[in-house]
């Protein structure tokens, strides 16, 4: 069962180009931090703007130099349910653990429409599936009701619910109890949930602090409910900051600010404004990050 705190992890470009070995740099700096998984080609590794191969090399890379330390949950999810089915059977070929699935962004599913895309994946692959809600993103809410549908699906283990809504999040674990792992999407939200039953997140704020959201997980099932609140108040601040604009690009220009990357993001996105910037940098100069 997946546990703790799995980083989202960002995809380092250097002049246009996967930058592999700042790639692999990075994974090592989440495993050290104490991170209990690592999510290639998910939203915030700017699965979008990356090619087919590109993709397939990106989750390669992050198995082989995981080397089992840790999940490696793959992003394979689009809104072509065949395009998910190709890049979710090239994830389970290239030996990761899971595969993250989005919610199939800008066609507007039905839920039953919803059910019938995870119903094609599933039978087409063997490999253990998080689904991800993030409405904000595609449009769409993958309702409680259909969550729990999606538990007569034996690949279907988890769900990463980036609502915001605990009552959301609680009525999926009414529903649904032990036949689901439900992770936040948000890292705003990770303690509320751990509260009512969630077993962790996958967080953007992790590719700066693995240690500090690690931490705060580790410390909650610890019974250390103390600890856990204080990381999460020390980690506010950076919660805050890695949204100033869309993500990844701040988290991009922090580990940039912290010497590990370029910060290059490719279009549509673009580099943070100047304030902007300067706001970031103020924030990881007072955490103790540069």
């Amino acid at each position: 069962m997946l546990q703790g705190a799995i980083t989202a992890i960002v995809t380092p470009f250097k002049n246009g180009e996967v930058d592999e070995e700042a790639y692999r740099e990075l994974i090592e700096f989440q495993i050290q931090g104490g991170i209990h998984g690592i999510v290639p080609c998910g939203t915030t590794g700017e699965s979008a703007t990356l090619s087919h191969a590109e993709h397939k090399r990106v989750v390669e890379i992050c198995v082989e130099q995981v080397k089992k330390r840790v999940p490696v949950i793959a992003g394979t999810g689009s809104n072509n349910t065949a395009e998910a089915v190709e890049l979710t059977q090239h994830a389970q070929a290239a030996g990761a653990d899971f595969a993250l699935m989005i919610t199939p962004y800008y066609n507007k599913p039905t839920q039953e429409g919803l059910v019938l895309h995870y119903k094609t994946i599933c039978e087409k692959t063997r490999i253990p599936i998080i689904v991800y809600n993030v409405p904000s993103r595609t449009s769409v809410n993958l309702l409680p009701e259909t969550v729990a549908r999606l538990t007569q699906f034996p690949n279907i283990v988890g769900i990463k619910e980036a609502t915001g809504d605990m009552k959301q999040c609680a009525k999926i674990l009414e529903l649904c109890g032990d036949r689901i792992t439900v992770l936040s999407g948000d890292d705003f939200t990770v303690l509320p949930l751990l509260a009512i039953g969630g077993k962790g997140v996958i967080s953007v704020v992790s590719n700066v602090v693995p240690g500090d959201m690690a931490g705060m997980c580790t410390a909650f099932f610890a019974g250390d409910l103390a600890t856990a609140r204080k990381l999460h108040y020390k980690m506010w601040p950076l919660m805050e900051a890695m949204f100033y604009e869309t993500n990844p690009a701040p988290a991009k220009t922090a580990l940039k600010m912290m010497g590990k990357i370029t910060g290059e993001v490719r279009q549509p996105l673009c580099p943070l404004t100047p304030a902007n910037e300067e706001k970031l940098r103020t924030v990881l100069h007072r955490y103790g990050l540069i």
